[in-house]
């Protein structure tokens, strides 16, 4: 066989590789993976869409490079796969930074600083078009000097700063609306894949990363601050030398959380969505929300969550992709996550059902009976509350018939599945209870003493019982006390 060298075509390929599929969360998380690499403790994202050239930029405070490194880190495929790497390099196929950048922009400029020595190189998909060759720009002083947020720069770090951003934002008529709502979400990307970083659980001391000057939030998958958050016993596999650790977790109820947690997760998607393994790597979250078809998503696992950490060694056995946003376990892994989550999703399940059962313990006097039989529930009226059978004996014998007729349509014509939809998506609108006036509490207070007292009128404790386990009265404890008293004249 005759050795031919065939070098690509560099416009054919670096026009092809800006279609990989990176949205701009997943391509700015793609560059501060190698910020994170340089051991930076500062990441700052700066943007300008207001401007007649758009630009974004990222700067980090890290370790930085001298020329020659630089020049590298430009090269596709800048690094081979198989040489051993630290265990913080979350980098991967050495195409990161090209294709993620590329991906939003036609001209990449990266600018570099070692003890204050400036080096900057840049791409610009229009020149390489035009002369289809690999030309790679090196920066003069007076150019660097003339990029924006230059200024930024420190005495050690590095800049990546993307113009002409015709896949980020239309350049002909960009639409700043949609542009400022895409910044939104990478900020909600960013303080989800990099929330063990942000908190320093990741390593020795937080990181910090900025977009136009406010500080992100770290946003943690497992609600971990809430004491009802149930931590159940983590697995460990060992493969080639190396730990895959799996820790299962069982979030609250959404009765337990306060309102400010509930709306904070819930906008950033409900707990159905948020359900499934979250996959670290080197403890930078890869993949996340589904259960790898392993297990159904649905209510009974709804509160379930698996965290898994891997580290870099084993990337291969993974298969994730360039764009670090797929990683599928090895068999030993899947095989160990299988059994996990037999036991997860029965305990969800528990956590999920069980506040409904309680609510039918603890309520000595419920207005429905909820029972379980042949393998399936159904709820039915309680025909035997106290309001009911009062009501019950106000009626002649034809007129208990038809009554019972009407409550019978009313159990049938229960509307499961929309409540379960409502209930599934917005779980504490169902706590939520129209207000009411005194004067309407006491009005409805007046027409239950009254059917109660069909047969004779109801001793103030056998009334008050009643009463309390009732809404509105319940959500008005103190006025309908009052009222009580007031009735009673106790």
């Amino acid at each position: 066989m005759i050795p031919h060298s065939l070098p690509p075509r560099a416009s054919s390929l670096t026009e092809s590789m800006r279609d990989i599929g990176y949205s701009p969360e997943t391509a700015i998380a793609d560059i501060i993976d190698n910020s994170i690499a340089a051991h930076a403790s500062e990441v700052c994202i700066r943007f300008d869409f207001e401007s007649p050239s758009p630009w974004l930029c990222i700067i980090d405070n890290g370790s930085g490079m001298n020329r020659k490194e630089l020049i590298a880190a430009m090269r596709y495929g800048s690094k081979r796969l198989r040489p051993e790497r630290t265990a913080d390099d979350l980098g991967r196929f050495g195409l990161g930074l090209k294709t993620a950048s590329f991906s939003q922009c036609r001209r990449l400029t990266v600018v570099t600083s070692q003890n204050k020595k400036l080096e900057a190189a840049a791409w610009d998909l229009d020149i390489v078009s035009e002369k289809d060759e690999w030309v790679l720009g090196i920066l003069e002083p007076a150019e660097i000097s003339a990029l924006p947020c230059i200024a930024e720069s420190g005495a050690t770090g590095t800049m990546v700063l993307w113009e002409k951003l015709d896949r980020l934002c239309d350049n002909s008529a960009p639409d700043k609306t949609l542009l400022y709502e895409k910044m939104e979400m990478v900020d909600r990307h960013l303080a989800l894949v990099f929330h063990r970083f942000l908190t320093g659980d990741a390593r020795s001391g937080k990181l910090v990363i900025k977009m136009n000057g406010h500080a992100l939030e770290p946003f943690d998958p497992f609600c971990l601050s809430n004491r009802a958050t149930q931590l159940l016993p983590e697995e460990i596999c060992r493969i080639r030398g190396h730990e895959v650790r799996i820790q299962p977790y069982i979030l609250p109820h959404h009765s337990k959380l306060s309102p400010h947690e509930y709306d904070y997760y819930q906008s950033r998607s409900e707990f159905v969505t948020n359900q499934g393994v979250y996959i670290y790597r080197n403890k930078r979250l890869m993949a996340w929300g589904n259960w790898l078809r392993l297990a159904p998503k649905g209510e009974a696992a709804r509160l379930a969550r698996v965290k898994i950490d891997f580290p870099n060694a084993l990337d291969e056995l993974w298969t994730i992709d360039i764009k670090k946003s797929r990683a599928y376990p090895p068999p030993q892994v899947k095989d160990t996550l299988r059994q996990v989550l037999n036991r997860i999703i029965e305990q969800s399940t528990r956590v999920h059902i069980g506040r409904g059962r309680k609510l039918f313990d603890e309520n000595p006097e419920p207005c429905w009976s909820r029972c379980a039989e042949h393998g399936g529930v159904h709820y039915s009226v309680n025909k035997e509350h106290p309001v009911i059978a009062s009501y019950r004996q106000m009626l002649d014998p034809e007129q208990q018939r038809l009554f019972q007729e009407v409550l019978s349509v009313i159990e049938e014509a229960v509307p499961v599945e929309a409540i379960y939809s409502d209930y599934s998506i917005t779980p504490k609108n169902f706590d939520d209870t129209a207000a009411f006036e005194r004067a309407a509490i006491a009005q409805r207070l007046d027409l239950l003493f009254k059917i109660l007292s069909a047969e004779k009128p109801p001793e103030a404790d056998a009334f008050r019982k009643t009463v309390n386990n009732l809404k509105p009265f319940c959500n008005y404890p103190q006025e309908t006390e009052q009222l009580i008293k007031e009735k009673f004249h106790a």
